[in-house]
């Protein structure tokens, strides 16, 4: 995943764009970078931000940008951004955020247009640069973002940074979020509405699936109409999403807190002293668990954040298992003879629940009772960088699968059978994974109490990576 943040006004907005873009670093990043439009010129600043904070890389290059009233910045998981072109529409920047499925396809036909790509990542296609491209090819910029939107198989939302002012545009199918703010001297446009209000801004409004308007100092300007159809990303609300944002005007805390007490729901039976989040994004939904059940919530776990980020932001997989070993401490005082509800958002590799699992047993627990806030991840995400890097021989629940059908040729008609939370096989696959996870027992959220506590209709969500449902 990545984030974005715009920002067009009638007064220096340089402040805005570093802290909105900032507030958007929970989201886990490989690189960053903001440009502006100072009235004469576009200035771009891009860092790696892999070994070191948002803020640190990028407070000296301020000065730079003194005097922009517009600019947008970006958190991104994978490619350099933003990318600043010079083309027949004039000069612009453009971030974007999302994943695109046919990036290689598209990308030869840019090619074979005798076209050439000037910044790689990591000796590959920079996915927006291409974006850039296939806005660049067409006489307007409504005619470019319809080009991407259509070519684009996946997902893709973009910022646009003109002379004149943003174009903000969200996916076809509004799988990643664009929120709308204003306040007295101009908009904004982000991923997070959290980061509007210590900025001073007001919500007006999401950015509807297929969307893309225009931002000045002066307002909002409706470029393209909104699609009929969406499906907006379920783990917005099961992990991305900051406690404190909202998403088609639901706050992701709260939408945890039900989904917690949904879990609650089939557990009245089980005995335990305490409820307990894996944190960060366990915690909202062991509170609301805790709640439900009527027991205390306690902190078992606690994250040392000061020299240890997300575990999911290295690139490196090794790192990552370092950092998810070296953040969680458990704490013993609290662990030692204990019947313990363990919340957590998902499990995708397995690596790190286990680690955490064999950190607990050390500490003296006598019984580790895990919950997960979403269904068994079975198939890989398409649409955002979530599980894209981690194909289906990575997944957990595919690798018990495997084991279990004793083939790697695993057709839907099987998949489809450990999806169904009711059939056999699937309470085989959680008995077999909770066995290898040393867990005294192991439920996942369902799927229709996962929709229900996020609020949306089943058709207005994305849940590829449960049950491999795709309505267009």
């Amino acid at each position: 995943m990545s984030g974005f943040f715009g920002c067009v006004s009638r007064n220096e907005c340089v402040g805005d764009v570093f802290y909105g873009t900032d507030y958007h670093s929970h989201l886990g990043t490989k690189r960053a970078g903001m440009a502006f439009f100072n009235g004469e010129k576009f200035v771009r600043s891009i860092h790696s931000i892999e070994n070191a904070y948002f803020r640190n890389k990028f407070e000296p290059d301020l000065p730079r940008f003194e005097g922009s009233r517009m600019g947008i910045g970006v958190i991104s998981d994978t490619e350099s951004q933003p990318i600043t072109v010079t083309t027949c529409l004039g000069r612009f920047s453009v971030v974007t955020v999302g994943r695109i499925d046919n990036l290689d396809e598209l990308c030869r036909g840019v090619l074979a247009e005798h076209k050439h790509f000037a910044e790689l990542s990591d000796s590959t296609f920079n996915a927006t640069e291409l974006v850039a491209i296939l806005i660049a090819s067409c006489s307007s910029f409504e005619e470019g973002i319809r080009n991407v939107q259509n070519k684009v198989k996946g997902s893709c939302s973009m910022l646009i940074l003109t002379e004149q002012g943003i174009y903000a545009s969200r996916d076809k199918y509004g799988r990643t979020p664009i929120v709308l703010g204003r306040n007295d001297t101009g908009y904004v446009c982000a991923f997070e509405s959290s980061s509007f209000t210590n900025l001073g801004y007001e919500t007006v409004r999401d950015v509807e699936a297929g969307e893309t308007v225009f931002l000045t100092a002066d307002g909002i300007l409706n470029i393209i109409a909104p699609s009929r159809k969406k499906q907006v990303c379920s783990f917005l609300w099961v992990y991305y999403g900051y406690p404190s944002s909202y998403y088609e005007g639901i706050n992701v805390e709260e939408s945890r807190y039900r989904c917690g007490a949904a879990i609650a729901e089939h557990d009245k039976d089980l005995y335990a002293d305490f409820a307990a989040g894996i944190p960060d994004s366990g915690i909202g939904h062991a509170i609301g668990y805790s709640n439900g059940r009527g027991i205390p919530y306690e902190r078992s776990f606690v994250k040392y954040t000061p020299t240890w980020p997300r575990s999911f932001m290295p690139q490196n997989q090794k790192m990552r298992d370092l950092v998810a070993k070296m953040k969680l401490i458990p704490n013993k005082e609290l662990t030692k003879g204990k019947k313990i509800v363990f919340l957590d958002d998902s499990i995708v590799r397995g690596t790190q629940l286990k680690d955490n699992v064999v950190k607990l047993i050390e500490s003296g627990i006598k019984e580790v009772h895990m919950r997960i806030a979403c269904p068994p991840l079975i198939y890989p995400c398409h649409f955002l960088n979530f599980s894209t890097s981690r194909s289906s021989f990575d997944l957990f629940t595919r690798r018990i699968i495997r084991d279990l059908e004793g083939t790697t040729d695993l057709t839907d008609e099987i998949l489809s059978q450990y999806s169904d939370c009711e059939s056999p096989k699937y309470k085989r696959m959680v008995e077999v994974m909770r066995d290898h996870l040393k867990l005294t027992t192991l439920r996942f959220q369902r799927l229709d109490d996962l929709v229900e506590s996020i609020g949306l209709p089943k058709e207005e969500l994305c849940t590829h990576c449960f049950d491999n449902s795709s309505y267009f």
